[in-house]
């Protein structure tokens, strides 16, 4: 990723062009070795090809070989900082890892909740705005409904590009409602997400450790066997 970086900054470019090519191709190499040594050393490949690592390895590898073939994809090998995800598990923080897995079940878990709030925000947005485009003239810039949609969905996500601004006395009124709403509106999905996550924090497991025999993962802190197939897991302590 370093090297995509430095390879978009001309002057560098056309300086040190064919090091930072010669240092693609090493890295790219080193990563190839590695994805074709991880599929040998276990029992059943496809397990490690198919999971999400296995493909993140993959793709961060393929970008360098499809430059060969079409020009202009060398921007592509800034997928290689995908491979950044394995941090996690090369300096074993697994407590980082448990509070991301904790996290992503409170999203899974309140994404109900979420989606209607979101319609039910969408909704506000399409009422809101088809008042301001009554209220305002096209002067202001309401020239139509889908246009004052668009300007209350800004100013209820307090973006406020100002692109848009309501003159009239009622206008503004109405636009002032609609920002302290937005203010109210934002804390809404992070208390839903927050309580999802707040219920399961005491029961949070941070063994990110795979199964050596099936690749199966989410076991027990305390387990030494694998809850798939009964293999003896590795003794990471």
């Amino acid at each position: 990723m370093v090297l995509v970086a430095l390879e978009s900054v001309e002057v560098i470019n056309q300086k040190y062009n064919e090091q930072l090519d010669v240092a693609e191709w090493v890295i790219t190499v080193i990563f190839t070795i590695e994805y074709f040594l991880r599929i040998i050393s276990i029992n059943k490949p496809s397990k490690y090809i198919f999971s999400a690592y296995g493909i993140i390895d993959l793709v961060s590898t393929l970008p360098k070989y499809i430059s060969l073939f079409f020009l202009g994809t060398q921007s592509l090998l800034a997928l290689r900082a995908l491979r950044l995800l394995r941090i996690f598990r090369i300096l074993k923080l697994t407590h980082f890892v448990g509070e991301s897995n904790s996290l992503v079940k409170a999203l899974t878990r309140s994404k109900t909740k979420i989606l209607v709030f979101m319609f039910s925000v969408v909704v506000l947005c399409i009422i809101f705005g088809t008042i301001m485009y009554l209220v305002e003239d096209d002067e202001s810039g309401f020239t139509s409904i889908p246009r004052s949609i668009y300007w209350c969905i800004v100013t209820l996500t307090t973006v406020g590009y100002g692109d848009i601004a309501p003159t009239s006395p009622l206008g503004q009124f109405i636009a002032s409602i609609i920002m302290v709403l937005g203010y109210g509106i934002i804390a809404v999905p992070t208390g839903i997400v927050s309580a999802e996550f707040t219920s399961q924090a005491f029961n949070i497991d941070r063994n990110t450790q795979a199964c050596p025999n099936c690749m199966t993962t989410q076991h027990k802190d305390d387990a030494k066997y694998c809850h798939q197939c009964g293999e003896i897991l590795n003794d990471v302590e």
